[in-house]
């Protein structure tokens, strides 16, 4: 699942969500805005049973997939859009 929320100016903070223990072990978003590095932005586990990790972009587009422990890659269904490439968000 993805948030997204409009912050002051042109930035906005984007939430990505999963699970906390689908997939097991480690999970990354990684993306063009991170230049595609696991462990960057490794999803953290919270109290209500998922894992998140948040980011502020600017306005554009953005491809990524999450990163799972072994190599597993996921996309997100929430994206604006996905395809064999990930998953695309427009902001």
């Amino acid at each position: 699942m993805i948030k997204r929320n409009r912050l002051f100016g042109n930035q906005t903070r984007v939430t990505f969500c999963l699970p906390r223990d689908t997939p097991p072990g480690p999970v990354s978003v990684v993306g063009c805005f991170n230049e595609w590095e696991p462990g960057r932005h490794e999803l953290v586990a919270r109290r209500d049973g998922t894992r998140t990790v948040t980011v502020k972009l600017p306005p554009g587009e953005y491809r990524f997939r999450y990163l799972a422990d072994g190599g597993v890659w996921l996309d997100d269904e929430s994206a604006d859009e996905v395809d064999d490439r990930g998953g695309l968000l427009r902001l």
